[in-house]
């Protein structure tokens, strides 16, 4: 069975293309049902995040220009335009590109520690859909426990920097002395807890949090001492905030143009500070056009990220020295069960010829044979049933020339060992 991931991430593609790529809740069943019955996976889990879109893959060595089109195809965009943006990694390389996603190598914050919870939910996700096998559940398993050395035995997830964070870094260009600003978080996840949290790290002491759905946003707004909003509610408070940081699995806009250029007016053009994290967007890229507002999306966050970078390259070359010792684990456990499985079919045609044999000799038994001679007779056609296939192939082998087979033989059986002086005789057995 071929291991296959297939993606788009920061690095390949802008958010303008990852918001059409990625998978929303609502669609993830209709896309895991498509995804085995047209693609040759017989395996398959889906990571959809704000900055990349994967699919990790058991099935046909050759099922990526399947899945290339059955993606295209899902999210009504040209197959070349994906394309373009498209990585494929394959069995070991998909391993080790798994491995490097979940101890956050591959992440546009390097160390940052969300991915490993994104990528545990895709599991469970895979999962709950019943599309995850044994193959990928002993890759995803393995992962994770890579993942869990990386952050506990190096410096890469030392005092964290997310995406998160880069946004709350860069509302200090706006505002000086961020505990006279006002915030407004848009939903309720992870990501808004962890910018909340900086928010307040920051200095931020009024905050209002809107969401799809009041008791979570009560929940979070009140662990920080805010107010809790619906998402219908944003327009009537948009003026009396002044940071706008947005984080929910929307497939559309939550807040347009129009409502902000209506809050501007009543705030008497004082400036606005936004974040839009989503993937797809929550703001109206159209909102960045307007005078007195510093709208910002996650590709926009590249340089406190590339500070992040620099300050843990040393612990990212240790991290790289444990996923590659991890990606050689898994292989030679892969390696291990395909043995196991070999030599349990070789048993198994061994165990018939026995039984073949024996019974053919019970039968002259039976029939008042000479004891002795039947045994022998046994003996005799065993070993040449057992001898007659694999003699037949190193012959076989020998005169294409790839005298490998040869000597695999002799290890196989030891034969090295076996000094002429010593070698068995009828006699000495």
């Amino acid at each position: 069975m071929a291991l296959v991931t297939l993606g788009i991430n920061h690095r390949t593609a802008p958010v303008e293309l990852r918001e059409r790529v990625a998978f929303t809740p609502e669609r993830m069943s209709e896309a895991f049902a498509e995804l085995r019955a047209t693609t040759g996976a017989t395996e398959a889990a889906i990571l959809s995040t704000c900055n990349r879109t994967e699919l990790y893959l058991a099935g046909d060595d050759d099922c990526a220009p399947m899945v290339l089109r059955w993606m295209a195809g899902f999210h009504g965009l040209d197959a070349a335009e994906l394309e373009e943006a498209l990585y494929v990694h394959r069995d070991g390389d998909a391993v080790r590109h798994m491995m490097r996603v979940a101890a956050g190598l591959d992440s546009m914050v390097l160390g940052e520690p969300q991915i490993l919870g994104q990528l545990k939910d895709a599991y469970s996700l895979a999962r709950e859909h019943e599309a995850s096998g044994s193959f990928l559940s002993r890759l995803f398993e393995h992962t994770f426990s890579v993942a869990k050395r990386v952050r506990t035995q190096t410096a890469i997830g030392e005092n964290p920097v997310s995406v998160a964070y880069a946004a709350v870094s860069m509302a200090h260009h706006i505002f000086a002395d961020m505990s006279r600003n006002k915030a407004l978080l848009i939903g309720a996840g992870k990501t808004i807890e962890l910018v909340a949290r900086h928010l307040a790290d920051a200095g931020v002491r009024d905050f209002l949090v809107a969401n799809r759905t009041l008791e979570r946003a009560q929940a979070l707004a009140e662990s920080r001492g805010g107010k809790g909003i619906l998402l219908s509610e944003i327009p009537e408070h948009l003026s009396d905030v002044d940071i706008v940081i947005s984080s929910t699995a929307s497939p559309l806009p939550i807040l347009g143009k129009g409502a902000v250029e209506r809050a501007l007016k009543k705030r008497k053009h004082r400036p606005y500070f936004m974040v839009d994290i989503a993937v797809p967007r929550d703001i109206e890229p159209e909102v960045a056009s307007l005078a007195d507002v510093y709208l910002y999306t996650v590709d926009d966050l590249r340089q406190v990220i590339e500070e992040n970078i620099r300050s843990r390259e040393g612990a990212a070359r240790e991290a790289e020295n444990m996923v590659a010792s991890g990606v050689q684990d898994f292989l030679n456990q892969l390696r291990a069960l395909d043995a196991v499985s070999t030599l349990k079919q070789f048993r198994q045609r061994a165990e018939v010829l026995r039984d073949a044999e024996t019974e053919k000799a019970l039968r002259a038994l039976r029939n008042g044979a000479d004891p002795e001679t039947v045994l022998r007779s046994m003996a005799r056609g065993l070993t040449n049933k057992l001898l007659h296939e694999p003699s037949v192939q190193v012959r076989k082998a020998t005169t294409e020339g790839r005298a490998e087979v040869t000597e695999w033989l002799r290890e196989l059986h030891q034969l090295d060992a076996l000094d002429a002086d010593t070698t068995p005789t009828p006699e000495k057995l």
